[in-house]
């Protein structure tokens, strides 16, 4: 296995001599840097970079890198995140009752694709139950209507809390998840069967065919208390024609959803996404 590294996620205001201060924290303590990457946003006024080097001969312990680097980000009003690569994220994934994106998530994960266990899945309804049984993951369903949305969102939190999950995937889930939820757990990715901000909301690959469009597409973003408007991760469309029926449009729009994504979840797990101002820089 590849030597352990750590990753800063930086976004601030945009001045002078910011790559040579923020590279010259890790030089300064024996740190190689293995990549760096950075975007100025000018109409944001905002400097965002993704940089990472090897742990192996750098000085500072990992409980003190933090607090050290704090020091320097806070004159220069700073908003950062500290990841390791060898830290092992726990996934909980919803579903309702299509299974694509369920068994394109495991088998990614139990190939190595991804870096991450996944303990836990829940859904709305009991269908998939036999997948995970299948894979040895605990399956939880919990029946959501109008008027038990709220007990049973408290019951899905403390299950959250129980896995000691760390990232939220919506595969599929198709219900709506309350402001609250979400305040409470906000690392939580959806795939949306459109190219947003294109029909959002339900049965978009219906509207898309009444519309006679030519291009549809999938989008994978974090969520957010707007529906579907949370910042985008990554998307991907395939042409259609007149001869496409709404199925044929659904069948290629799962083959869509299962890569889409895999490639949002994945490029999370290697921390390359940035949010802000609900939108994201990803460092690819």
């Amino acid at each position: 296995m590849a030597s352990p590294t750590a990753t800063l996620l930086i976004s601030c205001p945009d001045q002078r001599g910011l790559v040579a201060k923020i590279a010259n924290f890790i030089y300064a303590n024996g740190g190689n840097i293995v990549h760096a990457d950075q975007h100025t946003d000018a109409s944001a006024g905002l400097f965002l970079t993704r940089i990472e080097w090897e742990l192996e001969g750098f000085n500072l312990p990992r409980e003190i890198i933090g607090p050290a680097f704090h020091a320097i980000a806070q004159p220069l009003e700073a908003n950062w995140e500290l990841h390791f690569s060898d830290a092992v994220p726990r996934l909980a994934i919803w579903v309702s009752r299509q299974d694509h994106c369920l068994f394109d998530l495991i088998w990614r994960q139990r190939s190595g694709e991804f870096q991450a266990e996944i303990p836990l899945i829940i859904s709305n309804h009991p269908d998939l139950g036999a997948i995970a049984e299948q894979f040895g993951i605990d399956y939880h369903h919990i029946p959501i209507t109008k008027e038990t949305k709220a007990a049973q969102e408290i019951k899905e939190l403390a299950l959250l809390r129980q896995y000691q999950i760390d990232l939220v995937i919506l595969a599929k889930y198709m219900q709506v998840l309350s402001a609250d939820f979400i305040r409470q757990f906000p690392l939580i990715i959806n795939i949306h069967h459109s190219f947003l901000p294109a029909f959002p909301g339900a049965n978009p690959y219906h509207r898309a065919y009444a519309r006679g469009v030519k291009i549809i597409g999938a989008t994978a973003h974090y969520v957010t208390a707007d529906l579907d408007e949370g910042p985008i991760i990554e998307q991907d469309v395939v042409r259609v024609s007149h001869r496409d029926s709404v199925e044929d449009l659904v069948r290629k729009g799962k083959d869509l959803e299962r890569v889409v994504l895999a490639r949002a979840v994945r490029l999370h797990l290697q921390n390359r996404v940035l949010v802000y101002s609900n939108r994201t820089v990803v460092f690819a």
